[in-house]
Formats: C-alpha cells, sequence, structure tokens
C-alpha cells in the first residue's frame, strides 16, 4: 500500500475542516481515500491526515497543484505543509 501523510498547521480547525470536507471529491479524483484524520494532542491547531493512494503519480500532482494551495489557503493552512509518501513495502 502507498499512503500520503499530510502535516500541516491551521488558524482555526473548524474552518479548516468545514474546507476539507468540501473537497472530497477532488481527492477521490486524484486517488486518494482518507483512512485518519487527527489533530496533535498538544498543539491542537495541528493536523495530521493519511490517505490511501491508488495513483502515485495523480496523487503527487494533486499534492503539488495550484487547486490545492488554493483551497489550503482558503481554509486557513499557515506555513508549508508537510507531504510525504510512504509505502508498506
Amino acid at each position: 500500500m502507498i499512503a500520503m501523510f499530510v502535516r500541516h498547521a491551521v488558524k482555526d480547525f473548524a474552518k479548516w475542516k468545514a474546507v476539507y470536507d468540501t473537497d472530497q471529491d477532488a481527492r477521490q479524483a486524484a486517488g486518494l481515500r482518507e483512512l485518519n484524520l487527527w489533530r496533535n494532542a498538544d498543539e491542537p491547531h495541528e493536523v495530521v491526515v493519511l490517505l490511501e493512494v491508488s495513483d502515485l503519480a495523480q496523487a503527487k500532482a494533486f499534492a503539488t497543484s495550484i487547486a490545492l494551495r488554493e483551497k489550503m489557503d482558503a481554509a486557513g493552512v499557515t506555513g508549508r505543509p508537510e507531504i510525504i509518501f510512504l509505502s508498506d513495502r
């Protein structure tokens, strides 16, 4: 399995989550399926998302897309997100 790990800080979790939820179709189109979504217990403005990847090339294109960057800006992501692709092989 290939997974995409995303960690970033947000200004307001509720606002971020509302915007994140509206982007599910874009994630699905990029071959991504949410496995887990967490908030850091010590830093509640830090969000971690783990997504299953069905097509690595599509997922990488999505991760670097202007559309995702604009969506993250609209959601109140602060700083640069950390995105890592993981493999269990």
